[in-house]
């Protein structure tokens, strides 16, 4: 073979090996950010749980040197107490505990049991549907209230989605008879995003609480992610605490907070709070970042946000059958510039153009999103 061909040859597959690393390197980096970023709030997660794992045997060590001082029976004071899932049970109402339908629901009811069965097995829609509205009576849209007592709460559950039509059936089938159990008057509102812009779950939340609040004059909002399954019961959806985020203990981070101003999966705000904070967000198109900008919103304002003790705040994660969000890589940047933005980025500056429609168990808003519908200003 010719020498020029030789040298042709090699040239073309060394271009060729390139652009296949670099294509490579560009989806890990781009768009595949569940597997990187997951991988790193594990490794974070299983980080922490050394740190404790050595913290309690240091407890341990400490108690049985504390206890051979006092070997000669004399009594000591000494707590060694250091877990805050040893706390003391929080009291619940008592089985056959009545009230009257004129009464206020209280929040800690005897139906709320405590650790619950997670089904993740796939269902339809339809068997879902039939399920639930045998057994309880929905109005379209997903609103229910209780009838055995007055709401002590009407709130809103806003879900963001796009292509994750095999988890919806799951969270509602899971989600629906807990908030019965809880005595919460509710509804759900499944805010889909059309088109082929990158998801921004954020601005979906924004249009969420719009639509919501234009059927009934709501006391606070869940936003909730649609692959997040409680696992017990009594973690109360209510607005008591708020703001609150729900689900602090997922198992794909090993039941660990991966860090403490994480905000993410489930979260909830009063109505009153969320419009003085601006709601979310608009600039976060693809996945992460928006949930910590939240987070200092809500600081910003000048509120806490509060969690659920122990295992009260454990979540299972649906598995994922298909590619995850493109990820946002300019989101260091916005949240370099919160507080800024926080004046012009958010309810006030949304723009949309909603198709809504009531389903038997939730009321479906479907949008278009492009950056245009929520131009920023100069900050």
């Amino acid at each position: 073979m010719p020498t020029h061909l030789r040298f042709r040859r090699r040239s073309y597959l060394g271009l060729l090996f390139l652009f296949s690393l670099s294509t490579s390197a560009l989806y890990f980096i781009y768009s595949a950010p569940g597997i990187v970023n997951e991988y790193v709030f594990m490794v974070q997660a299983r980080g922490i749980r050394i740190r404790e794992n050595v913290k309690n045997i240091g407890a341990q060590v400490l108690e049985q040197v504390v206890r051979g001082a006092y070997s000669n029976g004399t009594d000591y004071s000494y707590d060694f107490n250091m877990s805050e899932s040893d706390a003391p049970p929080t009291a619940y109402l008592p089985e056959g505990f009545t009230y009257l339908h004129s009464q206020v629901c209280p929040e800690k009811l005897p139906s709320m049991k405590g650790r619950l069965e997670v089904n993740m097995s796939e269902v339809s829609l339809e068997d879902v549907e039939r399920s639930l509205l045998q057994e309880t009576t929905i109005a379209p849209g997903g609103h229910w209230k209780p009838k055995d007592c007055l709401p002590r709460w009407k709130v809103a559950i806003l879900v963001p989605f796009r292509n994750r039509h095999e988890h919806l059936p799951i969270l509602l089938r899971h989600l629906v008879p807990v908030l019965q159990k809880q005595r919460l008057q509710f509804g759900f509102y499944v805010i889909e995003q059309a088109g082929t812009e990158p998801f921004n779950r954020a601005m979906l939340f924004n249009v969420g609480y719009k639509e919501a609040m234009k059927d009934l004059d709501w006391d606070c909002l869940v936003f909730h992610d649609v692959d997040h399954l409680m696992e017990n019961d009594r973690n109360y959806y209510g607005c008591t605490d708020m703001p609150r985020h729900f689900a602090v203990k997922l198992d794909k981070y090993s039941y660990m907070l991966p860090y403490n101003e994480f905000f993410g999966g489930v979260s909830g705000l009063r109505v009153g709070q969320f419009n003085r904070i601006n709601g979310f967000p608009n600039a976060f198109w693809g996945w992460g970042g928006e949930d910590d900008d939240l987070w200092n919103r809500v600081l910003y304002a000048n509120y806490t946000v509060s969690r659920p003790h122990g295992e009260l705040g454990r979540y299972m994660s649906i598995p994922h059958h298909h590619r995850g969000e493109v990820q946002f890589l300019g989101r260091y940047s916005l949240l370099r510039h919160s507080k800024e933005r926080q004046k012009v980025d958010g309810l006030n500056n949304l723009n949309y153009s909603p198709l809504v429609s009531k389903r038997p168990l939730y009321t479906n808003v479907t949008v278009s999103l492009s950056r245009s519908l929520a131009p920023v200003a100069d900050y």
